[in-house]
């Protein structure tokens, strides 16, 4: 009876602290998160990932670049290849992958797959409201554990019943309407996934600007923590 208390006791104590150091890891991991601008992304963890490249700055290797769907603001073969080196692997549609060489690992809604050590999960991601990326298209987001937490790209997307089922520590969403989702569909989005942190994404380049993203942040506050990131 005494080691059982004695168990229970510190289970008391371990508990909340486990909570917190998992919310601190997301707050810890945004730094190793930066964005390029539009849904371009360099994560550093593990990996190098880069997502949806498109006006690269400079040249780099990724280990593994994400694409969520052929149009040329996400899927650009020649950004791709500032930033491709001979051992990088692309995770992409099967019409992106018609556009690209090297390592290509084809992806659809619904795909877990494991690169160089990183687990990615494959969902959808589509418009319900305007036909520029509609659902039969297979067009994805993903979500994938970086330093332990699940980071959701989301692609190019409007608000969608599947987000209810999407389970992510950091949330990368679009915010800026006409193709995507609206800042206000995307406080909806945040609030169904609850991540422990949200960043705005797709604003501030073709359409939308940093209201967008300041619109999203004040929709959220006090219930999910915004970071806007400044463009590098």
């Amino acid at each position: 009876m005494r080691s059982f208390l004695v168990l229970f006791s510190f289970l008391i104590i371990l508990l909340p602290g486990s909570v917190m150091a998992e919310g601190k890891g997301a707050k810890t991991m945004v730094k190793d998160i930066h964005w390029l601008g539009h849904d371009t992304f360099k994560i550093v963890g593990e990996k190098v990932i880069y997502t949806d490249p498109f006006k690269i700055k400079k040249r780099d290797t990724a280990d593994i670049i994400l694409i969520t769907h052929e149009h040329s603001d996400h899927c650009s073969p020649d950004d791709v290849k500032m930033i491709q080196g001979p051992e990088t692997v692309i995770v992409a549609t099967a019409d992106c992958a018609k556009k690209l060489t090297g390592k290509i690992k084809i992806v659809k809604p619904g795909d877990k797959i494991t690169v160089e050590g990183i687990a990615i999960e494959v969902v959808p991601s589509y418009n319900t409201n305007k036909q520029f990326h509609t659902k039969d298209r297979g067009w994805v987001g993903y979500i994938f554990t970086v330093k332990g937490q699940r980071v959701y790209l989301a692609g190019d997307t409007d608000y969608i019943p599947e987000m209810k089922t999407f389970h992510a520590d950091i949330a990368l969403l679009p915010v800026s309407g006409t193709y995507v989702m609206t800042a206000e569909e995307a406080i909806q989005a945040a609030l169904d996934i609850k991540p422990k942190i949200a960043i705005p994404m797709h604003y501030a380049s073709i359409v939308g600007s940093l209201d967008d993203a300041k619109k999203f942040a004040k929709g959220l506050k006090n219930k999910i923590e915004v970071v806007i990131l400044k463009e590098e």
